[in-house]
C-alpha cells in the first residue's frame, strides 16, 4: 500500500517532474511568514433582517429613549443630558432623550479613529472593514491542566499579557485573568505596568472610577512620553462600557463615558443583552433594547466632547431557560451578531463584538462555541472581536490550553483576509502539464518553488497519521497546547522599550501605593 499524502505512489520517478524537482529544491524560497496585523474583512457583511427591518428596529429603539427613558446613577451625566434638552426626572434619575440629540451625536461621531500603540507597527484604523481581535477579557480565575483552576492572580495576568504580546493574530490587549491578589485600589497599577513592560499594542484600561482612570492616563503618558497632543492624537487606550440592562447606566460606566471622552480615549459602549433574561426574548426585542441602551452611551460620549472617540457595541445572546446560565455559540448568539452588525453598519459606526464560550473545559464544546461566535462576528463584518481567544465558563475563567487553541483558529481566519494570487503562473497550466495521469505533484517544480509559503501551517493540529502521532505520545490537543504555553513564556523576550517605559512609572507608582492608591466607585 502507498501513502500519497507522502509521496508513495510513483515517488522516485524520474523524468521531466523529478528533474526540474532536484534542480529547483537547492533554490526554495525561506519560510511562509505572514503577516496577520492588519487584518481587513475578506467578505461581505450578511443580512438578518430586511434593510426596512432594521430601520423599524432603530425607530423603535429611539421610542424607547423618548418614551420610557433610561434611568442614569451618575449626577454629572443627568446634568449633560439635560443641558442638551433631554427630560430629566431627577427623583427618579429617569432621563427622556429625544431623537434630535440621538441624531446629532451620530452626525459627530468619528467614523475612523487612529488606535494608537507604542510600537507604531501594532497601530490600527479602528473602523468598519478592520478586523481586530480582542483576547478574553474580566476573567476573575484563572485555568490551566498543570496547575488547575484558582483564582488569577498577577502572575497570571502578567502571563496573559505576554501570551496576547507572542501572537500577531491578537491586536490588543486585554484582561485575560485579572489579578485578584491585587488590592483593588492599587490594581489599576499593577495592570498598567504589566501592559507596558510586557506588550506593545493598544491599552485598555478598566472604569472603575475616575481617580483610577486619570491615574491611568498619566502613567501612559509618563511611560511613552507623550505630549497632551500627542496624548489626544487618536488613542491610546480604551475601555469597555456595559449598561446594566435593562435601561440602566450605572454611575462608574456613566463617569467614565465623560472621562474617556474628554480625555480623547475611546469608549466601546457594549449593553450585555441576554435574551430571556435581561432583555425580550425575541431577537429584534433583545436588538431594539441594546440598539437604545448603545445610542445611549455614545451621545453621553458626544455630549461629553464632539467628536470623541466611541465604538457601538454588543454583545447579545441567549440564556439556557432552564438554568438561567448564559449560552454563546449558539444560533441565536449567531444571528443577534448579524442583526448587530447591521445596526451598526445603519448608523455608520464601527461594531464591536465578542465571541466566547459557556464551556468549562478547553474541550470539543468550549472550542465549538467560540468558532462559532468568530464566525458570527465574520459574518457581521465585526470592527473588534472581543473575548476571542481564551474565554471559558462564560467568562469566569481564563484558559490558558483554551487561548492557544483559539489562537489556532485566529490564524485560520486571518489566514482568510489575505486574496490568493491571480496571475497567470497561480493557474499552474505547465505543472498539469508536468504530471503523467495518476502521478503526483510533490516534486515539480512548480511545487518546489511555492511549497514553503503555499500553506498554513498548524500551531497546535497534529497532521500525522495514527501511528505517528502515537509515537509522539498520543497528545490530545489541550496536551500539545500546554506545552506551547509553556515554551512561549520561558522563551519571552519582552518587546523593546518595555522595561524602559516601566522603569519611567516606578515611582508614580510607588507614590500612589504609599497614598493607598485610588478606591473604586460603586
Amino acid at each position: 500500500m502507498t501513502d500519497r499524502r507522502a509521496g508513495g505512489r510513483d515517488g522516485n520517478r524520474t523524468g521531466r517532474s523529478g528533474r526540474r524537482g532536484r534542480a529547483a529544491r537547492a533554490a526554495s524560497p525561506a519560510a511562509r511568514r505572514p503577516d496577520y496585523r492588519q487584518l481587513r474583512h475578506p467578505f461581505a457583511p450578511q443580512r438578518l433582517f430586511s434593510d426596512d427591518y432594521i430601520a423599524r428596529i432603530h425607530d423603535s429603539a429611539l421610542r424607547v429613549l423618548e418614551q420610557l427613558g433610561l434611568r442614569v446613577l451618575h449626577a454629572e451625566a443627568r446634568q449633560i443630558f439635560a443641558a442638551a434638552g433631554a427630560l430629566l426626572d431627577e427623583r427618579e434619575q429617569m432621563l427622556r432623550i429625544g431623537r434630535d440629540i440621538v441624531a446629532a451625536a451620530l452626525h459627530s461621531a468619528p467614523r475612523s479613529m487612529r488606535m494608537r500603540a507604542r510600537n507604531p507597527a501594532r497601530e490600527r484604523r479602528y473602523e468598519p472593514g478592520a478586523l481586530l481581535f480582542s483576547p478574553a477579557g474580566g476573567c476573575p480565575n484563572a485555568s490551566d491542566l498543570l496547575r488547575g483552576r484558582r483564582p488569577g492572580s498577577l502572575r497570571d495576568f502578567e502571563e496573559a499579557i505576554k501570551l496576547q504580546q507572542s501572537f500577531d493574530v491578537i491586536h490588543k490587549h486585554g484582561p485575560s485573568a485579572e489579578p485578584q491578589d491585587v488590592p483593588l485600589p492599587l490594581r489599576h497599577y499593577a495592570m498598567m505596568r504589566a501592559q507596558l513592560r510586557y506588550g506593545d499594542k493598544p491599552l485598555f484600561i478598566y472604569s472603575r472610577g475616575r481617580r483610577q482612570v486619570q491615574e491611568c492616563f498619566e502613567m501612559i503618558q509618563l511611560a511613552l512620553g507623550l505630549s497632551d497632543d500627542e496624548f489626544v492624537d487618536g488613542f491610546w487606550a480604551n475601555s469597555i462600557i456595559n449598561s446594566n440592562s435593562p435601561r440602566q447606566l450605572d454611575a462608574p460606566m456613566a463617569e467614565a463615558i465623560i472621562d474617556f471622552a474628554r480625555a480623547g480615549q475611546m469608549t466601546v459602549i457594549t449593553p450585555f443583552c441576554l435574551a430571556g433574561a435581561m432583555a425580550p426574548v425575541t431577537l429584534a426585542g433583545a436588538l431594539v433594547l441594546q440598539h437604545a441602551e448603545a445610542l445611549a452611551g455614545i451621545t453621553l460620549a458626544q455630549l461629553s466632547r464632539a467628536g470623541a472617540p466611541v465604538s457601538y457595541g454588543g454583545f447579545a445572546s441567549n440564556v439556557d431557560m432552564k438554568s438561567g446560565a448564559p449560552a454563546f455559540g449558539t444560533p441565536e448568539h449567531i444571528k443577534l451578531s448579524i442583526g448587530s452588525g447591521q445596526l451598526a453598519r445603519h448608523i455608520g459606526m464601527p461594531f464591536r463584538g465578542a465571541a466566547g464560550a459557556a464551556g468549562n473545559a478547553a474541550d470539543m464544546q468550549s472550542a465549538g462555541e467560540n468558532h462559532m461566535g468568530l464566525w458570527a462576528q465574520m459574518l457581521a463584518n465585526t470592527t473588534m472581536v472581543v473575548h476571542a481567544a481564551g474565554w471559558l465558563e462564560g467568562g469566569l475563567a481564563f484558559g490558558y490550553e483554551k487561548f492557544i487553541n483559539d489562537i489556532e483558529a485566529l490564524q485560520i481566519l486571518a489566514e482568510l483576509c489575505a486574496a490568493p494570487g491571480e496571475d497567470q503562473a497561480g493557474l499552474a497550466f505547465d505543472a498539469i502539464a508536468d504530471v503523467e495521469p495518476g502521478g503526483h505533484f510533490f516534486s515539480t517544480a512548480h511545487t518546489i518553488e511555492r511549497f514553503s509559503q503555499a500553506f498554513y501551517q498548524p500551531l497546535v493540529a497534529d497532521l500525522r497519521n495514527h501511528g505517528s502521532w502515537l509515537e509522539a505520545g498520543a497528545l490530545s490537543a489541550s496536551e500539545r497546547a500546554t506545552g506551547i504555553w509553556q515554551r512561549l513564556l520561558a522563551e519571552f523576550e519582552g518587546p523593546p522599550g518595555g522595561d524602559e517605559a516601566a522603569a519611567r512609572i516606578a515611582d508614580y507608582i510607588a507614590d500612589g501605593e504609599r497614598r493607598g492608591g485610588a478606591a473604586p466607585v460603586s
